[in-house]
């Protein structure tokens, strides 16, 4: 049976979302029984649409039962993650073709890799970049040719993007179809301890750089669970992969024969009339929350999923994870909160096994739609090759094949979830308590309060920090630099936790989604710009994080509200920066997703 506390939460969303969900769904209804939608063009719009298709392929697009694919894509050589997907699109057309349909890239998305911003100036432009995703989806999907859309992206803000961009062309049956984790580097200590040491001032760069590039090693998704294999873990919970196909490592046979199994699943639903607004819904987005508590996934999705619910006329807010993340227990330990990677994660059991033991202990929504049926049963099973290469699916294994690695809920390594909402007269934020040890849980010192990073590793540099203290860094929200990660700062903090001093980050801005050992108060709403009591913060004010409470709070408050803010700081430029200067200021709070929409 459910637990009661899910069905609680769940039967809230349905209460909250009821009339903006009603209409959404009329609208949706309304563009499904608008079928055919290339045969709505004049035939001056179709002609431009298959001008440079091949002679069969225009005959096909001229029928009306034969569909057409829509694939958007992210591919760009930048992103290891999105390299796979080069010769992706020539591999879907052919496939189409072979199950009786048409495929086209219908566009292109941007696909920035927060690895390569992280700490610079182009960092400011991350999460803006996920609703330029979503409005570049709409926009390829807009030329109406297609009956199912194909979405082919991995990291960060990608995929949020395009399945909000996706949930506005949802009576359109729709497949995410992942590339891979590449294959296992250096391991996640020797990382760790390389960049510790050059923090330290022990290594130089080309040390640093030589063990980053034995981690960061070829193509395919970086193996620690960050943001983008947080996102491949939703997509495949939420029933928009096929099962057990996040973490199939890319140039495999079974990866190329995932891959052309997603197209005859998509043709199929096509035919089927099953779309994309009947597989998300509320339950599947509550099935999210669970799986990013249960694997300690990216506190990034405490701003994703928000946006991407809206785009489904769902209103989700914190207080929903936070009643969840009483419930749901801890049962993954993958870098940064283990020593294991997502190959090991995998191998271990990985997806089939989580679902499986939530399943199985009434911890997830089971009367759900996915891309392959009804119910969550199909995705306890993984996809095997038999003797002549053809893909069948079978059970999952009923037991952990690594109780190091992936535990079962009824021996969790901790009975809460991974992500703690903390609240008080500072206002809201999230912590990432899976990665942290219990001893760190709280801490109680004096703020030392910063404007920009680039200040707290000076500081750092100076000496200044060697003491207990949480570092507030403010004017890094929505719509002060558009919510940097600040990921740049963990190395320096761990060094400092490390020595033996209690530290601890408030911030209204963002960590990374591999967030680490170090409590990080984040997402912090309202932000200093929007009235936050950050503004009027003080080197010298006594805070507390505690994240056994669930409090964040200064403990001279009433002194602290006599002040006058500090001015906000005026918008930079270069790097593209200026071009967003207007967008900044309409985003939502945190808590709303930090959205344009």
């Amino acid at each position: 049976m459910l637990h009661s506390t899910i069905k609680k939460v769940t039967d809230r969303i349905f209460e909250r979302s009821r009339d903006v969900r009603a209409e959404y769904l009329l609208q949706m209804q309304a563009a499904e029984a608008d079928i055919v939608h290339r045969l709505k063009l004049d035939c001056g719009n179709l002609a431009h649409g298959f001008a440079a298709c091949s002679q069969h392929e225009k005959d096909l697009l001229a029928e009306s039962e034969k569909p057409n694919i829509g694939i958007v894509t992210a591919y760009n050589d930048m992103l290891s993650a999105h390299k796979p997907y080069e010769h992706y699109p020539e591999l879907i057309r052919e496939a189409a073709l072979k199950y009786g349909a048409t495929a086209q890239v219908a566009g292109g998305v941007p696909a920035m890799c927060d690895g390569v911003t992280q700490g610079q100036s182009g960092m400011d432009l991350s999460l803006l970049s996920r609703d330029i995703i979503a409005f570049s989806t709409a926009i390829a999907l807009s030329h109406n040719m297609f009956d199912g859309t194909i979405c082919l992206g991995i990291c960060d803000k990608i995929v949020p993007g395009q399945l909000i961009g996706a949930l506005k062309f949802a009576h359109l049956p729709t497949v995410f179809m992942p590339g891979g984790p590449m294959t296992t580097g250096i391991s996640n200590d020797e990382k760790a301890e390389i960049r510790n040491k050059f923090a330290l001032g022990l290594i130089g760069r080309d040390e640093l750089l030589a063990g980053e590039s034995a981690s960061y090693h070829s193509a395919g998704t970086c193996t620690f669970y960050g943001t983008a294999n947080s996102n491949q873990m939703l997509m495949e919970i939420m029933g928009l992969h096929l099962p057990s196909s996040s973490f199939v490592n890319p140039g495999t046979d079974l990866r190329a024969a995932l891959n052309e199994e997603a197209i005859r699943q998509l043709v199929l639903n096509i035919k089927n009339k099953r779309p994309l607004y009947k597989v998300i819904d509320e339950k599947s987005l509550v099935n999210a929350i669970i799986g990013l508590l249960a694997t300690g996934g990216s506190t990034n999705h405490t701003l994703h999923l928000p946006a991407i619910a809206k785009a489904a006329g769902i209103i989700i807010y914190w207080e929903d994870f936070a009643e969840l993340s009483a419930v749901i227990p801890s049962i993954t330990k993958v870098y940064p909160n283990g020593k294991a990677d997502i190959n090991h994660f995998h191998a271990a059991g990985g997806m089939a096994y989580v679902i499986r033991t939530l399943r199985d202990k009434g911890l997830l929504h089971d009367e759900v739609s996915t891309i392959v049926g009804q119910g969550m049963s199909d995705y306890t099973k993984e996809p095997k090759l038999d003797s002549s290469g053809e893909i069948y699916f079978t059970e999952g294994v009923k037991e952990s094949l690594d109780k190091n690695i992936i535990r079962s809920v009824d021996e969790p390594f901790s009975p809460e979830g991974g992500i703690k909402l903390v609240q008080g007269n500072l206002g809201k934020a999230v912590v990432k308590v899976s990665a942290v040890a219990p001893e760190n849980f709280v801490v109680e010192a004096e703020a030392v309060v910063f404007n920009d990073q680039s200040e707290l590793l000076t500081a750092f540099k100076k000496g200044d920090l060697h003491k207990d203290f949480i570092a507030v860094l403010r004017f890094q929200g929505p719509k002060a630099k558009g919510m940097p990660e600040l990921h740049k700062l963990t190395p320096t903090l761990t060094v400092l936790q490390n020595l033996g001093f209690k530290v601890a980050l408030v911030t209204d801005g963002r960590m990374s989604g591999a967030s680490g050992k170090v409590l990080a108060a984040i997402h912090l709403n309202p932000e200093a710009m929007d009235g936050g009591i950050l503004s009027r913060l003080q080197t010298g004010d006594l805070l507390r994080l505690d994240c056994n409470t669930g409090t964040l709070e200064c403990k001279n408050y009433e002194a602290i509200m006599q002040r006058t803010p500090v001015p906000n700081p005026e918008p930079q430029k270069g790097m593209g920066r200026e071009l967003f200067d207007r967008v900044r200021v309409l985003l939502t709070s945190s808590e709303s997703g930090a959205s344009i929409f």
